[in-house]
C-alpha cells in the first residue's frame, strides 16, 4: 500500500514565526507607542533643566549701574546776571589800561579835589612791586570773570571750574579791600571809575559765594555734604 508523500515543507522552528510575529510586522519594527516618547523627551528635557540649574545658580549678580548725581541747575536770569557784570568790569579795566599806558587825561573824570582819577591811576600805588599795573591786573582779573561766569561755563559741572571761580573772586576782591584802604588812608583821593570796578567786584563775590553755598552747578550728593 502506498504511503502518502510526506511533506517537503520544512517543519517551523520551534518559536520562530512566534519571535517575528511579536517583534516585527512584515518586516518592520513596531512602532513605539507615543507616550513611551514624550515621556522619554520630558524627563531628558527636566535632566537638561536640572543640569543648567546649578550653573544659573552659580553666576554672580549683575552690578546695577550707579545712579547719576542729579545737578543743580544754576538759573538762567543768575548766569546771565554775573556775566553782564563781568563784562562790564571788562570794559571798565580795559578803559582804565588803555589810560594808564596813553594819558589818565582821557579818563572823564574830575583831576582835582577828593574825586581824583589822576592823583589814583598815576600814583606810585598803581604799580605793584613797582613792576605790575594795577590796571593790568585788574583787566587780567576780568578776562577770567567774563569766561568763568558765562552762561556755557555755568553748566559746566566739573569741581576745579567751581573752585577756580571762587577762589578768584575771593582774591579779587581782598585785592580790591587793599586799593580801597589805599585810595581812602594814603593818597586821600578816589577814582571814579576805579571805584566802579570794585562795586562790580563786590557785586560779583557777593553772587558767587551764595552761588557755592547754594550748591549751583555741583551734583546734589556733593551739596548736600
Amino acid at each position: 500500500m502506498a504511503t502518502p508523500k510526506q511533506s517537503r515543507t520544512p517543519a517551523a522552528r520551534p518559536g520562530g514565526g512566534k519571535s517575528r510575529d511579536k517583534g516585527t510586522r512584515g518586516g518592520r519594527p513596531e512602532p513605539m507607542p507615543a507616550g513611551t516618547a514624550s515621556r522619554g523627551n520630558g524627563q531628558r528635557t527636566n535632566g537638561q533643566q536640572r543640569g543648567q540649574a546649578p550653573r544659573t545658580a552659580n553666576r554672580p549678580p549683575a552690578p546695577a549701574a550707579p545712579a547719576r548725581p542729579e545737578v543743580r541747575t544754576v538759573p538762567l536770569w543768575f548766569q546771565l546776571t554775573t556775566w553782564v557784570l563781568a563784562l562790564a568790569g571788562l570794559g571798565v579795566s580795559i578803559y582804565l589800561t588803555i589810560a594808564h599806558f596813553t594819558s589818565p587825561k582821557i579818563l572823564v573824570c574830575a583831576d582835582k579835589g577828593f574825586v581824583n582819577c589822576a592823583a589814583v591811576t598815576t600814583s606810585p600805588e598803581s604799580m605793584v612791586l613797582g613792576i605790575f599795573p594795577v590796571a593790568v591786573l585788574g583787566l587780567a582779573f576780568y578776562v577770567f570773570m567774563a569766561a568763568a561766569t558765562s552762561p556755557w561755563a555755568w553748566r559746566v559741572t566739573w569741581p576745579p571750574v567751581r573752585w577756580a571761580r571762587l577762589g578768584s573772586v575771593i582774591v579779587g576782591m581782598v585785592f580790591v579791600l587793599y586799593l580801597i584802604y589805599t585810595e581812602l588812608f594814603t593818597l586821600n583821593a578816589i577814582c571814579l571809575f576805579c571805584s566802579i570796578v570794585h562795586v562790580i567786584t563786590f557785586l560779583l563775590f557777593a553772587l558767587i559765594v551764595f552761588s557755592f553755598a547754594a550748591g549751583y552747578g555741583a551734583p546734589e550728593t556733593a551739596s548736600r555734604r
